[in-house]
């Protein structure tokens, strides 16, 4: 019992799972800090303070304070946007650089010239309808 749990756990998709949630949890804190120790008073420099938890509306005396919401969603876009143009875009653009275009292969088949049947490269004679085929190409 305890040599499949250990199994298990030793698995390399596991330990790689394992792995990924600390480097992601330690990567949030850094996107977390470059958001609300740059581009916050970047923003706040442009078009005043970046905080709406004063924001709020009351219906029937009851208070809807909503600040704290727009305030999260804000947040969320503008980490949203430091991932991706600061990891993403030059991630791909690496990727890319690094990927080289794949060389397509020979081909293996060619069409009759008269029923435009697929017979191999090298027949001289179609399988479909016996009509004599030249050379590899048709």
């Amino acid at each position: 019992m305890l040599s499949g749990f250990k199994q298990f756990i030793l698995r390399g998709n596991v330990v790689d799972l394992a792995v990924g949630v600390v480097i992601g949890a330690a990567f949030g804190s850094v996107v977390t800090a470059l958001v609300k120790d740059l581009i916050n008073p970047i923003i706040a420099l442009v078009v005043g303070k970046p905080d709406f938890t004063g924001i709020s509306f009351a219906i029937r005396g009851t208070v809807f304070p909503i600040g704290d919401f727009i305030t999260a969603v804000v947040s969320f876009l503008l980490v949203a946007a430091a991932v991706y143009f600061f990891v993403m875009t030059p991630i791909n653009a690496l990727i890319a650089r690094t990927r080289k275009a794949q060389v397509p292969a020979d081909p293996t088949t060619k069409k009759c010239p008269e029923c435009l049947s697929e017979i191999p490269i090298d027949a001289r004679r179609c399988s479909h309808c016996s009509e004599p085929v030249l050379g590899k190409a048709a």
